[in-house]
């Protein structure tokens, strides 16, 4: 039996769980997965902790790429996922099919829940733009509700603390009491592809890199797409 150390972005919880589980059935190795927001998982790495396979978001690992830290050709790009709103369940959906309407359900609601930028995730590295484009900054930040993490977002409207809360799609799905309306209207939407690839300093490529096969494989489309992702490719 072969370990093999994963680092994983936290939204790709519950879909990465289950492949990696049936991976392990599979093939006898085991994948001792530390899940996060990609900033904590680079802060991570940058204070000198290793891992045999990555899987982030592609613009971190683009720049990891250049840098030299992945093996050869091993990069490889394994889902799709978008930034969606929720509302609690039972409550009515608020229009966000445009540009403008979005912003108009900005503007009308009394509470907005999102990730605290601080935390490094996907979205909340993107929705303080976001609003900064919309010119909304000011107004936001007296109606934010921060929160720790996606799951928080969502929780936070379950409990009806917020009217809304935007965060990733897959985020949202598990929570009970919050339902998802929507994607982020197509003229501000922010999709993130995630990609794996082998660490150059793995000590089971071999082991890594059909780890990443399994992640990536036409077989899994039906797991990602109810974790509220598209597979990539």
């Amino acid at each position: 039996m072969t370990a093999i150390k994963v680092f994983c972005a936290r939204s790709m919880t519950h879909a990465v769980n289950r492949i990696a589980g049936d991976f392990m059935r599979a093939s006898g190795d085991r994948a001792d997965i530390t899940f996060g927001p990609v900033g904590t998982l680079q802060k991570k790495l940058a204070a000198g902790e290793t891992a045999d396979v990555l899987v982030l978001g592609a613009p971190a690992m683009a720049l990891m790429e250049r840098e030299g830290s992945f093996v050869a050709g091993s990069r490889t790009d394994v889902s799709r996922v978008s930034i969606g709103v929720a509302v609690r369940d039972g409550a009515p959906a608020p229009d966000i099919s445009t540009e403008a309407a979005f912003r108009a359900t900005l503007v009308a609601a009394r509470a907005i829940a999102f990730t605290d930028a601080a935390v490094g995730g996907t979205a909340a590295v993107y929705l303080p733009q976001l609003f900064k484009r919309l010119g909304l900054a000011e107004e936001i930040a007296r109606k934010a509700r921060p929160q720790q993490s996606g799951a928080a977002v969502a929780e936070c409207v379950a409990r009806g603390e917020a009217e809304i809360g935007i965060t990733l799609i897959p985020e949202i799905l598990p929570i009970k009491g919050a339902r998802v309306i929507g994607k982020l209207p197509a003229a501000l939407a922010d999709d993130t592809i995630y990609t794996a690839a082998v660490s150059a300093g793995s000590r089971a490529p071999a082991a890594a890199a059909a780890f990443i096969a399994a992640l990536a494989h036409p077989a899994t489309r039906e797991v990602w797409q109810a974790a509220g992702f598209e597979r990539a490719g």
